[in-house]
């Protein structure tokens, strides 16, 4: 058995300065998520922290779970993941503004049956 065959079971090993960059691009995406959690960004808050969080999700698949080394049909199925919560998150979204005033008017109610009963 040659040496070759004998290290094929081991993974993709990443030069430490890639492994570096990426663990950096995470402490700065999370330092602009907790930048951005302190603004008002009238409405997107949610939108961007997902976008964010997204990115950071997908540079650890990429590099510290060698996604990115991996056969091709992996990397479709994460991608074809993320679309699917991205779907699954849009459709909710259409449904946010509908029941806002019956949920308002709701607490609204309960919140002078509380101040009634007290």
């Amino acid at each position: 058995m040659s040496n070759h065959d004998s290290e094929s079971h081991l993974g993709h090993v990443l030069p430490l300065g890639l492994l570096l960059k990426v663990f950096f691009g995470l402490v700065a995406l999370t330092v602009l998520t907790v930048w951005t959690g302190s603004m008002d960004l009238h409405g997107f808050d949610l939108s961007v922290a997902l976008i964010i969080a997204t990115c950071k999700a997908s540079l650890v698949c990429l590099f510290f779970m060698h996604l990115k080394y991996d056969r091709p049909f992996n990397g479709m199925i994460f991608l074809f993941s993320v679309l699917m919560v991205g779907l699954f998150l849009a459709f909710l979204a259409l449904d946010t503004h509908q029941y806002q005033g019956q949920i308002k008017a709701k607490m609204a109610d309960d919140l002078h049956a509380l101040e009634a009963g007290e």
